[in-house]
């Protein structure tokens, strides 16, 4: 389905029937990266998934997409469903994404899954590595791409699960130039959004892969210690709906009952 949003187009699906749950799927990525999920969580729950600004069959809308303006683009698609109140599941980008709508619309956030994110913002160093990589995507988008996606992955897993990369890398390899940089300048800008989370009157978790190169989740459990942001860690990397397919399924599915 689309809705017209500032003179573009904005993609989600939509399934189910029953309290809200609203998917946000990360970088290079699209609403096909919870195939495998939406199904057992629309047998109780309505269940949407939405293309990002600049990914998926969603529309560019510039050259900086920040992640309020990501989020901006989400409500949006809430209000068109007069949606009040939901439970967020974030992968990666996408949870920096309900973070900041959390930031703008607390009382719509029901519940709020940090999946394979984090509520940090970026370091120098990450800043100055997306820098150059938004250079390399102008010339050579394809090996950027392919370079960086499969480092998403823990090594073993890179074997085990090489189909279920492959058509990952596909989709990723389908996001426009300009939806690469914009996002890619948007979390940049982001900022740290601990207490966003620690004070949002919500259910909270956060989803962490042991073997994840992008999160560092040993950083994350020291800093949410004494709070009550609920964590769970799964055995493998930064893809926990591949790698770790069935626990996470169980767990989003308990986490949503709560």
């Amino acid at each position: 389905m689309n809705i017209d949003y500032k003179n573009s187009k904005i993609y989600y699906s939509i399934e189910g029937k029953g309290d809200p749950i609203i998917l946000l799927h990360g970088f290079l990525e699209t609403v096909a990266m919870w195939n495998d999920i939406t199904p057992e969580l629309s047998k109780t729950h309505q269940v949407i998934g939405i293309d990002l600004l600049g990914h998926g069959q969603t529309d560019c809308l510039g050259y900086i997409h920040t992640m309020e303006d990501m989020a901006e683009a989400v409500i949006a698609v809430l209000k068109h469903h007069n949606i009040k109140n939901a439970n967020f599941i974030g992968h990666s980008m996408g949870g920096y994404v309900a973070l900041a709508l959390a930031e703008k619309q607390p009382e719509v956030v029901k519940g709020l899954c940090l999946m394979n994110s984090t509520f940090e913002a970026d370091d120098d160093e990450k800043k100055l590595l997306r820098t150059r990589a938004n250079a390399m995507a102008k010339t050579n988008f394809q090996n950027l791409v392919r370079m960086s996606f499969v480092n998403l992955f823990a090594p073993e897993s890179k074997l085990k699960f090489k189909n279920k990369l492959n058509n990952a890398l596909q989709i990723a390899l389908q996001t426009p130039v300009q939806g690469y940089i914009a996002a890619s300048e948007g979390m940049k800008l982001r900022p740290n959004r601990f207490e966003v989370l620690k004070n949002l009157k919500a259910n909270k978790l956060i989803i962490i892969g042991k073997k994840d190169g992008l999160i560092d989740g040993e950083q994350l459990i020291n800093k949410i210690t004494g709070t009550d942001i609920e964590y769970i860690e799964f055995s493998e990397g930064h893809m926990s709906h591949i790698e770790n397919k069935s626990e996470l399924t169980y767990n989003l599915i308990h986490f949503v009952e709560k």
